[in-house]
């Protein structure tokens, strides 16, 4: 197939293979930073073919994992009340809240349903004036201008029965948690391509010089995560610590700026919450002051949500790279995609879904 089979040539993994091996000289330990590559790792069984010196660790870019508990308990709120169509991307309905997911409240007669695009939101809305229509804004640097462009196209059009609950969370600041954690174990990164499609990849070089570690912005197919892996060891073997961009096809060092623009137009940076990790500071997009009608905890006054995790899910611990999800007593018993414990195993992004599809049950 055009455009995909040579980012598969056996002859090209082959090569960045043997070069892997005549450069390291010592164990390094890698993070790739997104769920999709992580599950190309997985499916490609490129762990088992680089050189046993490198590990890799699983990082938390799988924006379904990351939402934190209380966000995922107030969408199941606001989606069970009468008069609300609740929205959300697929992998959303089934991640796990306190009690019940939103599977659960749609079960129960709630009026939840899937949308491809925020703005499929804001038509619903358009076309129910007499229903609340409410989007689960979810995700990276990705999703954000789309879900930003909700908001503005709403407000263009005066449509007051539209609103978010937000929980957009930005990649560097993440890096940066993870990095001065007492007990770190990452000397370098394989940072997530599509993030740096739209915000380009000059906010990680504060990052790699601060901590000192190599920054490879990187595709998700094999032979891109293969030369991200050789550039970043490279480095290393080196004593470099630079950001490099391996995903040249789509990135750009500014990044889109138009994107960036309707961004800061409509959220502003705030400290957000991650599952499993805990509150980032600057990690976080919440509406701006003049966006607030459009902000559903607000809305729909919500207030504080206390929440807790299952205490037998590591999801926390496999997000930060500290564990693999086959260590979790869980996986594969009480924690599988069907009976999920965590949002690790849920979405199409996670670690433990990953090794589960993968390697199964009995890895």
């Amino acid at each position: 197939m055009k455009y995909l089979d040579e980012f598969r040539d056996p002859a090209v993994a082959r090569l960045y293979l043997r070069q892997l091996q005549d450069t390291v000289s010592r164990p390094w330990k890698i993070m790739e930073v997104c769920g999709g590559q992580t599950h190309a790792i997985m499916q490609y069984g490129i762990q088992e073919l680089i050189p046993d010196d490198i590990t890799l660790l699983h990082g938390p870019g799988c924006p379904v994992c990351v939402t934190p508990l209380e966000q995922i308990d107030k969408a199941i709120t606001i989606a069970g009340r009468p008069g609300i169509i609740f929205t959300s991307f697929g992998d959303m309905l089934r991640v796990p809240g306190s009690g019940k997911d939103l599977f659960t409240v749609k079960a129960e007669g709630g009026d939840v349903r899937v949308v491809y695009s925020p703005l499929d939101a804001v038509r619903l809305a358009m076309d129910n004036p007499d229903k609340e229509v409410v989007f689960f804004a979810i995700g990276f640097e990705t999703t954000a201008p789309a879900n930003a462009m909700a908001v503005k196209q709403a407000a263009d059009l005066n449509i007051t029965n539209f609103s978010e609950i937000v929980s957009q969370v930005l990649v560097p600041p993440a890096l940066e948690a993870i990095l001065s954690a007492h007990d770190n174990q990452v000397q370098g990164f394989l940072a997530a391509g599509h993030v740096c499609t739209v915000m380009g990849y000059h906010e990680y070089e504060p990052v790699a010089q601060k901590y000192q570690v190599p920054i490879v912005v990187t595709g998700f197919e094999p032979l891109d995560i293969l030369e991200g892996i050789l550039m970043t060891i490279r480095q290393l073997e080196e004593g470099r610590h630079e950001v490099e961009n391996q995903y040249k096809r789509s990135v750009r060092r500014a990044g889109n700026e138009p994107a960036q623009s309707t961004i800061s137009e409509v959220y502003r940076i705030v400290p957000r919450k991650w599952r499993g990790i805990g509150e980032i500071p600057h990690s976080g997009l919440g509406l701006q002051p003049e966006y607030a009608a459009f902000d559903a905890e607000l809305k729909f006054d919500l207030g504080d949500i206390d929440t807790r995790e299952p205490e037998v899910c590591i999801s926390g611990e496999v997000l930060q790279g500290w564990k693999k999800p086959t260590e979790c007593t869980a996986f594969g018993k009480e924690c599988t995609p069907e009976t999920p414990l965590g949002a690790t195993m849920v979405s199409a992004e996670g670690a433990c879904a990953a090794y589960f599809r993968y390697q199964g049950a009995a890895a």
